[in-house]
């Protein structure tokens, strides 16, 4: 990854991978190790990690955090309604104190989560996750429209217009996301 960041001229890379369950530290010194060989290749390139939860391990988190991305990124994705159908593994409340941690240890390194609209949330639910992400000290946010990656996974609910995201992007704004 690093040879790749490094080959490209990138400027800013955004490391990510799937969930590692499996490994004691959730994948955490990888993301670590990552990081620590981007800045020893592509020295000016800032470093975006998105995260899984971690199974909430604040010593993973640490682990992470010790490394220094620019930003630190975990996806709650959906509001909590609909946490089960989208995040089998994920918890709500897990992953906003995976952001609370993150700010508190290293208020240094801004926190970032995305969610996907067009799951069949209420405007009253997306209003309710994003007082609830701001509460948890996250600062960036990025909402999308939710797209089925295959025929197995939910349908789309509804299409969001631009209008709808461009409301959003107000209110973000407006609760302090920057």
């Amino acid at each position: 990854v690093a040879a790749a960041v490094a080959r490209l001229r990138l400027r800013f890379a955004v490391v990510t991978a799937v969930a590692r369950d499996d490994l004691e530290d959730g994948g955490a010194a990888h993301f670590a190790r990552t990081i620590e060989a981007i800045r020893a290749l592509a020295p000016g390139c800032k470093i975006e990690v998105l995260i899984p939860d971690l199974k909430g391990s604040i010593e993973a988190l640490g682990i992470v955090l010790a490394a220094s991305p620019d930003v630190l990124n975990h996806n709650l994705e959906t509001v909590e309604r609909l946490q089960k159908p989208v995040r089998k593994a994920g918890r709500y409340e897990r992953s906003l104190e995976l952001l609370a941690n993150a700010a508190r240890l290293r208020s240094d390194i801004p926190t970032k989560t995305g969610l996907m609209l067009g799951l069949g949330e209420t405007e009253a639910e997306i209003r309710t996750t994003l007082a609830d992400i701001r509460a948890h000290g996250c600062r960036l946010l990025t909402i999308g429209q939710y797209l089925p990656p295959s025929a197995e996974h939910l349908a789309v609910a509804r299409w969001v217009t631009p209008e709808e995201f461009e409301a959003w992007a107000r209110e973000a704004r407006r609760l302090g996301f920057a």
